[in-house]
């Protein structure tokens, strides 16, 4: 039997360890909606060795046409007496278990195995697949015309030659995987992820320097890509540098990856014991190297923070320097200003920029925009006294230290109601407005969490080992007998870097020893993130 479907964390699989499931089926037409398996072969293969084989006629329950007899030669009396669909396809798909699909136009033979298998109700099928049609066009474009099966077995000399019947095609498939599989080895090509995406990488323009990763291990780390004066023009960091680095020449189609693998002439790498430590020195680099096609982190953090005045009549200012019960740290204004616009939605506070002395001041002719439209409670009038004033901005530091009930409630039966009176766009605002808001009282949460120990030893990316210091300082590895090394203060980026990662695999580390609190009595905040549409 096969061993289970494979996870994506298991794709760089050596070749000589993945087990293949050559398959190929005839049918009656070339519809899989309307037309019918006649025939199911198989052949299963792992390192050049043939593991097993199967092959049944099937009744399709139809007529054969004509000319699909004198391709196949199965007749309809062949078929008469075959099982029908419905007593094969479990005997089948236990045969396939979890293997690693192949098919010459596997796309062909999956779509009527599919079929098969929904109209019993059974479950989709997940295998990985793999197209030997698409690997030869790519990898034997320069020595044969065409890459039908038949004209390929035929130029190679195959021992076995298809005859358009299920399991002879298979045995045929067979030949040319490992054909394809030893040609492929030439570009670097030893995991099954690398076959995987190698129509599409033979595709790009510059496929011709993929073998600049041939070195690159499977494992967490940096990767540059450098030109040939030695000037580096991208970081990035990834948790498999070969797949990650090989993914530029495939699946990635941001606009300027062309023109950076045009200039790239080397690709190097560091190592590093855990993605954490990745992220970490891939940040601090950009800073360092400031490579033009990075555009993110280039410039050191500004931080932004949204706090009361110290007048009489207090209101929300925004400020680059942090005071005592303000909210942040926002890398940039324009988050902050959308913080102080949540906040003005919810609670009534001043937003007049009158300047009110010791001795108060003159009532103005009129009232400023928002205390005549009744969202803010405003002394510009000269009739509101501190002592009314004073619960309004109560609730405002509250909100600012992270109440975030007296905000959101009010928010969603705004936004509740705007969009009962369909002001959806209105609507999306009000819900921008609470999304920010989470995230800035989610950001908080999780920089006071670094501050809360002094020391925690976590186990994760596979066994590696990693070791924070209060603030989030990632310690290097410790040597026995050697002085404590010193631990350098982390940044704010270094900071918020720390927390996202600790967050966001907080269920897949373990954790080792904690000196100190790492745990929030905090309730969970909702998700204001846009549902895409579910269409009927």
């Amino acid at each position: 039997m096969c061993s289970a479907q494979r996870s994506f964390d298991d794709l760089g699989t050596p070749l000589h360890d993945v087990t293949f499931c050559v398959f190929d089926v005839e049918t009656t037409g070339g519809n899989p909606e309307t037309c019918h398996m006649t025939e199911i072969g198989a052949v299963k293969v792992r390192g050049g060795q043939v593991l097993g084989t199967f092959q049944t006629l099937v009744n399709p329950g139809c007529a054969i046409p004509p000319n699909i007899t004198m391709l196949t030669g199965i007749t309809n009396a062949v078929v008469m007496r075959a099982p029908s669909i419905d007593q094969v396809l479990p005997t089948f798909l236990e045969f396939m278990g979890g293997c690693v699909v192949v098919g010459h136009n596997v796309r062909f033979d999956w779509s009527f195995l599919q079929a098969a298998v929904r109209r019993t109700n059974g479950p989709l099928l997940g295998n990985q697949r793999i197209d030997t049609l698409g690997l030869a066009r790519r990898l034997l474009n320069d020595e044969v015309p065409r890459f039908g099966l038949g004209e390929l077995s035929r130029h190679y000399r195959f021992p076995k030659q298809p005859t358009h019947r299920a399991l002879d095609d298979a045995w045929a498939t067979v030949e040319l995987l490992h054909l394809l599989i030893e040609r492929a080895s030439a570009w670097g090509v030893t995991g099954l992820d690398d076959l995987a995406a190698l129509p599409t990488v033979a595709g790009h323009p510059q496929w011709r320097k993929l073998a600049l990763t041939n070195h690159l291990p499977r494992r967490p780390g940096v990767y540059q890509f450098v030109d040939r004066e030695g000037r580096v023009l991208y970081v990035g960091k990834a948790t498999d540098l070969r797949s990650r680095v090989r993914s530029y020449f495939s699946s990635d189609k941001r606009r300027k990856v062309a023109q950076l693998l045009k200039e790239t002439h080397e690709v190097k790498h560091q190592v590093c014991p855990s993605s954490l430590e990745a992220e970490l020195i891939e940040l601090r680099l950009i800073q360092q190297l400031q490579p033009r096609f990075n555009r993110r982190s280039k410039r050191p953090i500004k931080p932004s923070w949204v706090k009361l005045t110290t007048e009489r009549f207090p209101r929300l200012a925004v400020s680059s320097t942090f005071s005592e019960g303000a909210m942040g740290p926002f890398g940039s204004r324009k988050e902050a200003h959308l913080i102080v616009e949540a906040l003005h939605s919810a609670i009534p506070l001043r937003r007049c920029s009158t300047r009110i002395g010791r001795r108060g001041f003159e009532p103005a002719e009129a009232e400023c925009s928002a205390a005549q439209l009744g969202v803010a409670m405003c002394p510009c009038s000269g009739t509101l006294s501190e002592a009314d004033y004073e619960p309004v901005v109560e609730r405002v530091r509250r909100a600012l230290s992270g109440e975030a009930g007296l905000v959101l409630g009010t928010l969603e039966r705004k936004m509740q109601n705007l969009a009962e009176a369909e002001r959806f766009e209105e609507a999306a605002t009000m819900r921008d407005r609470a999304s920010a808001y989470v995230r800035a009282i989610d950001r908080r949460r999780r920089l006071d969490l670094l501050g809360g120990f002094d020391r925690i030893v976590i186990e994760a990316d596979r066994g590696a080992r990693i070791e924070l210091g209060r603030g989030g300082a990632l310690a290097p590895p410790r040597v026995p007998g050697a002085a404590e090394p010193d631990v350098p203060v982390p940044t704010l980026e270094e900071q918020l870097c720390v927390a996202s990662w600790l967050q966001r695999h907080a269920g897949a580390v373990r954790l080792l020893t904690v000196s100190g609190s790492l745990s929030s009595p905090l309730p969970a905040l909702p998700d204001y993130k846009p549902r895409a549409p579910v269409v009927l």
